[in-house]
C-alpha cells in the first residue's frame, strides 16, 4: 500500500540566528526564527511524512512549548523521530520531493549536501530525496527576504 502526504513550513528571517536548512548550516547574515533550529525544509518533510501516515503534524508530536526538550533541537533529530513514528504503523519512506523558496542565500550550491544529510537521517538512498530551490521573483514575504518557506511531498509504503 502506498500513501502520499504534503507538507509546508515557513519561518521568519531574523538577525542573530544561524541558518539551518536541509540539515546543514548555511552561511548567511540572518537565520530562521523558531522554537527548534527552524529548519523549514525538514519541518515540511516531517509534515509530509506524518500526513501520509495520517498521524497529524509536527506541532502535535513535537510541540513548541517554552522550555521543553524540543527548544533549539536539531531538526534532524525530529526527522529521525518522525521516521520512527511512521514505522509504528508499518510505513517506510519511498521518496521525498521538496522545494525551498528563498530569495537569498542561493540554495542550489547546497542541495547535494542537503540530499546526503536528509537521506542519512531517514535511512534511505540519496536518490530517494529530491530537493529543488526557487525564488518568488521578489514578490511577497519571501521576495522581501522576510522569511523562507518549503514544500514537500512524501510517498510512503507499507508491505
Amino acid at each position: 500500500m502506498y500513501r502520499i502526504g504534503m507538507g509546508y513550513d515557513v519561518h521568519q528571517l531574523v538577525e542573530g540566528r544561524e541558518l539551518w536548512i536541509g540539515g546543514i548550516k548555511i552561511d548567511h547574515t540572518m537565520g530562521l526564527l523558531g522554537h527548534s533550529d527552524a529548519d523549514v525544509l525538514i519541518h515540511a518533510i516531517c509534515d509530509a511524512l506524518l500526513g501520509a501516515a495520517n498521524m497529524r503534524d509536527i506541532g502535535y508530536h513535537f510541540p513548541p512549548t517554552p522550555g521543553n526538550e524540543y527548544e533549539n533541537i536539531d531538526s534532524k533529530i525530529l526527522l529521525r523521530r518522525t521516521i520512527d513514528l511512521i514505522a509504528t504503523k508499518g510505513y517506510q519512506v519511498v521518496n521525498i520531493d521538496a522545494t525551498i523558496c528563498a530569495e537569498r542565500p542561493k540554495m542550489n550550491p547546497h542541495i547535494p549536501l542537503m540530499q546526503e544529510m536528509l537521506a542519512l537521517s531517514m535511512g534511505v538512498d540519496i536518490d530517494a530525496v529530491s530537493i529543488k530551490a526557487t525564488t518568488t521573483e521578489r514578490l511577497g514575504f519571501t521576495g522581501r527576504e522576510e522569511g523562507i518557506s518549503a514544500y514537500a511531498v512524501a510517498l510512503i509504503s507499507k508491505e
